[in-house]
């Protein structure tokens, strides 16, 4: 009877092993090895630079995405196409201003995701999330690659941003008229790559 009661204790507990759940493990990011690029277009042309991450996870289960944080520094915006002239120090210097971002008020934008779908391929994810700038929060989509560089696990996405939905305003045809070729279109792009630790 007494090995009865013990295989039958040893099946129960192979059972509820097979269907514990192991929470997601949070992954930090390399704030050194990672790099998020932007590119903003006008009517005359475009400019690229890099803004820095302050800090940031991901959710992980075992290979599987399932959420993730980020603080990025907008008083880090540097422009990269005209590097070594004046000019780049006057755009960066205007996109930090209240024109833009107003970096003084709003040093921080964060993306907080909220839902991860997997994409049906290795590593393929569709994020949906929140990206607050300037105080002001709204729903993004994007997709994701996670793939394994030199041991490491990286993360890539491009994310495009509509900064008409943040009160940036400043030469956006979507709030003035007649501006021409002084237009400055309202989506940038952000090119990101993720290191984790």
């Amino acid at each position: 009877m007494q090995k009865v009661v013990f295989s039958l204790l040893a099946v129960s507990a192979l059972i509820l092993s097979a269907f514990t759940v192991v929470p997601p493990a949070e992954k930090m990011v390399d704030i050194e090895k990672s790099e998020i690029t932007w590119t903003g277009k006008k009517v005359t042309g475009s400019h690229n630079g890099t803004i820095q991450l302050k800090e940031g996870s991901l959710m992980m289960e075992a290979d599987m995405l399932k959420g993730g944080s980020f603080i990025i520094d907008m008083t880090s915006i540097k422009n990269l196409d005209m590097a070594g002239k004046d000019g780049a120090g006057k755009l960066e210097g205007h996109l930090k201003s209240a024109d833009f971002f107003n970096v003084a008020e709003y040093p921080n934008a964060i993306l907080e995701i909220s839902e991860v779908v997997h994409r049906g391929t290795p590593g393929s994810f569709k994020v949906v999330g929140d990206l607050t700038i300037k105080g002001i929060t709204k729903p993004i989509k994007f997709n994701t690659q996670i793939s394994t560089e030199g041991g490491m696990t990286v993360a890539t996405a491009d994310i495009t941003v509509d900064r008409s939905e943040y009160d940036v305003r400043y030469g956006s045809g979507s709030f003035f008229d007649n501006l021409g070729d002084k237009t400055i279109y309202d989506e940038f792009d952000l090119n990101v790559k993720l290191v984790l630790k």
